[in-house]
């Protein structure tokens, strides 16, 4: 990586700003995204100075609380697979309506524990994480111990509650911490750490039920308890982290802010220009509002007060749904199920098929994290939605053709493209499932509008888990089908209204949502980022030469 590139004078690419935030300047600045574009261009800290390597393995830790629902997701399409476990609780190995409430009651739980995600604005970011994880521990204890489904159900619906806690307040505190330029690498790279507990999931269930078979219900018992390390990992550091700079300026807490805009973003440097842009944009947003009080984090008005909040709202709900809604849990949750339908019938090539739709989507996601900081949002999402439309297309057309005639070719085909969507919904999906939403979303908005992106989400993924098992059941192929033509709408949706985020500080964007047309201004703003780049890149190698 280069250093810091001091030699080059914006002057010289004709930039007429002044707000680089030295001595000299007001205490607050306008956001304005051509700003922090000519600085980044001009003076970009040295993203593997020390500063941000202790960033990368803080954001390692708050990655465990992804690992825990990537657990629990794979797991229970793992365990759904094994004899000892649907002959414990008397469910069919075809799945019916008790299968589907098994599912979805985490979707009960998650949409339970979005009611709360006002205190993150009340207690800190850190706290609610540290909450949950201790939740999601005694979740664990309660399903571990069961012996009958109604106790099973409802310490799944705990774990879900607590788990929901975390894994709101997780990925919001990496939106706030990371600096814009990475935002997406850091951040987006939370939920990518989904499918590493998707590994550690259906790996621990192969491994159990190979092992352990003869052992009672220790093949899936085990696997169940394992849920808990994760959580314990977060609970026994996470309390040492710094606070989001974004609560701390909310909280009058400036200098706090401060000492970790310079520690984090900078390496230490209290000189750095970017330092003084970024509190004075911080302490802008917050200008001229009174300190919140006990009554405004019940005041949901925030979210619809303003025409730039209302989109916001919608960008944050409308992706939310999608994330969840696009046909990725029905292959998620059911792909043992979907395998048994085309001719798959053997249990440990059914675990092993779970384990490399995991492997394939962590490659693809950690990747996909860093092109949404090259590429963009918009681009990465609208190229992987119609990529999902193809595949759908083809799992379709091959499950018709294994289910109408007997092809075996066919079910071969879409087994092939099922692993295709997995990877393709990766690379664009799953890194901003959680991001997009808080990216979009005010300072003084986030915290709310993250519990509306969990109901939202929990809906979606309520219906989704809920139904999938009885239209899959009635209809077949016919249900991927559907999801053709609805990603299809997706698509359209994303190009007419999406907005671009990368490389804007979250400051920034409330300059873009103010705009007569969001979409277009976000676009405007990238293509001037873009911009600033080449040129630093043209002064680069004139001075090399």
């Amino acid at each position: 990586m280069a250093k810091e590139d001091e030699h080059v004078d914006p002057h010289e690419m004709n930039v007429e700003k002044e707000q680089y935030g030295v001595s000299g300047t007001p205490d607050v600045t306008e956001p304005d995204p051509e700003t922090y574009a000519v600085i980044m261009a001009t003076n970009k800290p040295d993203p593997l100075g020390p500063g941000y390597l202790k960033l990368y393995l803080l954001a390692g830790v708050i990655f465990l609380c992804s690992t825990m629902s990537g657990f629990d997701s794979s797991l229970m399409g793992s365990i759904n697979a094994l004899p000892n476990y649907t002959e414990y609780f008397g469910l069919p190995a075809t799945g019916d309506a008790s299968t589907g409430i098994v599912f979805a009651i985490f979707q009960v739980g998650q949409m339970g524990g979005a009611l709360f995600v006002w205190m993150i604005d009340w207690y800190g970011r850190i706290w609610h994480i540290w909450i949950g994880c201790v939740g999601v521990i005694i979740g664990t204890v309660i399903t571990g111990l069961a012996t009958n489904l109604p106790v099973f159900i409802g310490g799944r619906f705990l774990l879900s509650f607590f788990a929901t806690l975390a894994t709101t307040a997780a990925p919001l505190y990496l939106v706030e911490i990371s600096p814009a330029a990475y935002r997406g690498t850091i951040a987006g790279a939370y939920n990518t750490f989904y499918y590493v507990g998707s590994i550690l999931a259906t790996s621990s269930v192969y491994a159990c039920h190979k092992y352990l078979p003869d052992q009672g219900d220790a093949d899936w018992r085990i696997p169940i308890w394992l849920q808990a390390v994760c959580a314990g990992f977060v609970v026994l550091f996470v309390k040492f982290f710094p606070e989001s700079p974004r609560y701390l300026i909310l909280n009058d807490r400036h200098e706090e802010a401060r000492e970790i805009i310079v520690k984090y973003h900078t390496n230490g440097d209290p000189d750095h220009p970017l330092v003084e842009l970024q509190m004075k944009e911080m302490l802008y947003t917050v200008q001229g509002i009174p300190k919140a009080t006990w009554k405004d984090l019940f005041d949901l008005s925030v979210l619809v007060e303003t025409r730039a909040s209302r989109y916001r709202l919608m960008l944050n709900m409308v992706w939310s749904w999608f994330a969840q809604f696009s046909g990725n849990n029905i292959i998620s949750y059911y792909l043992p199920v979907m395998l048994d339908a085309i001719g798959v019938k053997d249990t440990d090539t059914k675990l092993i098929l779970n384990i490399v739709y995991s492997v394939i989507g962590w490659v693809f996601s950690t990747g996909g994290a860093r092109l949404h900081d090259v590429i963009g949002r918009r681009k990465m999402l609208m190229g992987s939605t119609l990529g999902m439309v193809i595949c759908l297309a083809f799992v379709a057309a091959g499950s018709a053709g294994k289910v109408e005639y007997g092809n075996n070719a066919a079910a071969t085909l879409s087994i092939v493209f099922i692993f295709v969507f997995g990877a393709i919904f990766s690379a664009g999906y799953t890194p901003m499932q959680p991001i997009y939403p808080a990216e979009v979303v005010s300072n003084r908005m986030r915290a709310k509008a993250m519990g509306a992106y969990k109901i939202t989400a929990g809906a979606a993924g309520f219906l989704n888990t809920f139904v999938a098992p009885i239209a899959l059941s009635s209809i077949g192929y016919w249900f991927y089908v559907f999801f053709v033509f609805w990603d299809t709408l997706e698509l359209s949706i994303m190009y007419f209204f999406f907005v671009e985020t990368k490389g804007l500080t979250l400051e920034e964007l409330d300059v873009i949502f103010e705009a007569d047309n969001p979409r277009k201004a976000s676009v405007k703003a990238k293509k001037l980022r873009d911009k600033y780049e080449k040129k630093t890149f043209s002064a680069r190698v004139k001075d090399a030469a």
